[in-house]
């Protein structure tokens, strides 16, 4: 993973969310959505998967990353382990799938909502090509 800030346009999408804040937008958080950003498009990565990559962290600080300053970034692509949709965002979540080709499970009449799940085998993305320079 590069050292590097997240995009200018992404830094102002937070000082616009949490202002005061996008200048001092802890190291960890910028490399968490360096991640999120360099996921294609139709792929997901979890937030474990983040945390491994990074080689640092744990899910539920790469979820914290997320919820805090993930506006900015494809937050849809950093997903639950289980590929449910994101409670609370699942129609806006859905709506970015749907449009970038991510591979989805349909859900079951028993499901509830009957929202489809992702479908992690075939969308879940390990950072190969296209991820050089990642740590």
């Amino acid at each position: 993973m590069s050292e590097q800030s997240p995009p200018e346009d992404a830094r102002a999408e937070c000082a616009d969310a949490l202002p005061g804040l996008a200048d001092a937008l802890p190291e960890y958080a910028e490399r968490v959505l360096d991640v999120a950003e360099r996921i294609p498009p139709g792929r997901v990565m979890t937030y474990g998967d983040v945390a491994e990559w990074l080689e640092e962290g744990g899910p539920r600080q790469v979820g914290r990353v997320m919820a805090l300053y993930g506006g900015a970034v494809p937050w849809w692509r950093v997903v639950r382990a289980d590929g449910v949709l994101l409670p609370g965002h699942e129609l806006r979540a859905l709506a970015h799938y749907r449009e970038e080709g991510t591979p989805l499970k349909q859900a079951g009449s028993g499901a509830e909502g009957h929202l489809p799940r992702l479908d992690m085998r075939r969308a879940r993305w390990d950072g190969g090509a296209g991820a050089e320079d990642h740590t």
